[in-house]
């Protein structure tokens, strides 16, 4: 298991901002109590307003945010295989979430192998952070090293009104380590450190 730096998650964080966030589009599904998805939308993130974007950006930040090295960890991913989970989320970051079926595809093999009894919200997050170039003094410079292409998963329980809350799941794909894009490895999140065990296995299934 590979050890995140937390400064790489704050620098991304400080950018999740209703001001300047570099999260460009915003898809999901809710899940009812018996694992059946009950609607879904998508939707460029700019287009949301008001508490609905707070909230949401909220959700998103939860993840990268969470305790470092503790909730959130990395670890390495089986790979690319043709018909394997990591290559449809490959695709989805590839397409910037503008792929219906594929998104489908995605909440049905969670929605069957995420039971939790009671409903939830699955929702995804397409972002693309300019990552700046850093003086021998640590501080920003205006050129930019590369475009940090991300996807951020979130699992989260909801309320009787279908608004999600904090969390309990998730990942950040790919990792973004020393700074840069990290294809071979995935940050997963579980609220309060426990075992991602489920969740790994979920993402190593065939599709």
């Amino acid at each position: 298991m590979e050890i995140i730096n937390r400064e790489d998650m704050l620098e991304l964080t400080r950018r999740m901002t209703s001001a300047r966030s570099n999260l460009v589009r915003i898809a999901g599904a809710y899940i009812d109590e018996e694992g059946y998805i009950d609607g879904t939308f998508n939707t460029n993130f700019l287009n949301l307003r008001g508490e609905e974007k707070k909230r949401c950006l909220d959700i998103a930040k939860a993840i990268p945010f969470s305790k470092t090295n503790e909730e959130l960890k990395s670890y390495q991913i089986p790979g690319f295989a043709p018909g394997s989970v990591w290559q449809l989320i490959y695709a989805l970051r590839d397409c910037e979430l503008k792929n219906d079926a594929l998104l489908l595809n995605l909440y049905e093999l969670i929605a069957e192998n995420y039971p939790t009894g009671s409903p939830y919200a699955i929702y995804v997050y397409y972002g693309a952070y300019d990552v700046p170039l850093k003086g021998s003094d640590k501080s920003y410079q205006n050129e930019s090293e590369e475009t940090y292409q991300y996807l951020i998963l979130a699992i989260s329980p909801v309320d009787e009104a279908q608004t999600p809350h904090t969390p309990e799941a998730g990942f950040l794909y790919p990792a973004f380590t020393n700074r840069s894009t990290d294809l071979a490895h995935v940050n997963f999140y579980l609220k309060d450190g426990r075992d991602a065990g489920d969740l790994r296995r979920l993402l190593k299934n065939e599709l």
